[in-house]
């Protein structure tokens, strides 16, 4: 029998509760409220508490450390702190000079690296201008400057070890050495999910589809570069893979919106938790561990 759903209260969210079952795939870790508020799952129990002093936290997808991002410069530096959630020791690893900041946590898969992306304020619009490296065992940052990006460029991981950002109307693949390009694929809508947009395999990854097409949701095969499947669903956001066949997406529902796990013929197969249109406005997010 399947075991009754447990509802673990998230403070700061106008009463949202998420719904866990044992043996879920993936584990609620982290959630937040934009810049503003970042909270954090207790390494062992069911507690969320809220991390002072971080705009970000993410938990490695093996659980042993967590990665976070100060809300201010120190010494003129903007920095990644990486806590180990057994012992709570926490390195302070120094990555931009000021004015640059680096934000965006995405670990490697096997935990042993991070990378972020680094922007500069030109105005009153924020440009991408390359990325940080975090190796989290050397405790070293490395930044490397990539000319020709765009606004939405941002960088993540592939399950093989480069980079993937979005471009023009579909992804490019960045060598993590030197920042050049290892491959552009066009036509394929820009990648989609703030964490990891490659299946639990590393065979499908996650698209917006690109305009020409009414459905909103793509699949790519990482092996050719092409479109392999389309979902005919609208989500408001995506955040990562649930299983194989499934993602995790807020859907619209009833004037607010819901925190659902979808399958890739676009029906909702389960609701995580209900959001009211406050707590959605306020920018919330999510991340997992496996």
């Amino acid at each position: 029998m399947a075991s009754a759903p447990a509802d673990l209260p998230l403070p700061g969210t106008n009463g949202v509760k998420y719904r866990e079952k044992a043996g879920d795939p993936v584990r609620l870790a982290s959630y937040g409220l934009g810049t503003k508020a970042t909270y954090l799952r207790a390494a062992k129990g069911d507690v969320f508490s809220r991390q002072k002093g971080l705009s970000e936290a993410v938990v490695s997808p093996d659980g042993r450390l967590t990665a976070g991002i100060p809300t201010a410069y120190r010494a003129g530096h903007d920095s990644l702190l990486i806590t180990d959630r057994a012992t709570g020791k926490t390195n302070r690893i120094r990555t931009v000079r000021a004015p640059l900041v680096a934000w965006g946590i995405g670990w490697s898969r096997d935990s042993r690296k991070v990378v972020l992306t680094v922007q500069r304020k030109t105005g009153n619009t924020w440009r991408t201008a390359g990325f940080t490296i975090v190796d989290v065992t050397a405790k070293t940052a490395r930044t490397v400057p990539v000319p020709g990006l765009t606004r939405e460029s941002g960088f993540w991981w592939s399950p093989a070890g480069g980079l993937v950002s979005p471009y023009r109307d579909g992804l490019r693949l960045y060598r993590p050495s030197d920042g050049k390009v290892a491959a552009t694929w066009a036509g394929i809508g820009l990648t989609a999910g703030a964490e990891d947009a490659f299946s639990p395999s590393g065979k499908r990854l996650l698209s917006w589809c690109p305009s020409r097409f009414t459905e909103g949701l793509c699949l790519v095969d990482p092996a050719t570069g092409r479109l392999a499947l389309r979902v005919n669903v609208q989500p408001e956001a995506l955040f990562g893979w649930w299983d194989e066949s499934h993602v995790i997406a807020v859907m619209a529902h009833g004037g607010a919106y819901r925190l659902s796990v979808v399958d890739l013929a676009g029906r909702t197969t389960r609701v995580l938790a209900e959001l009211p249109r406050a707590t959605w406005a306020a920018e919330f997010w999510v991340t997992f561990t496996r």
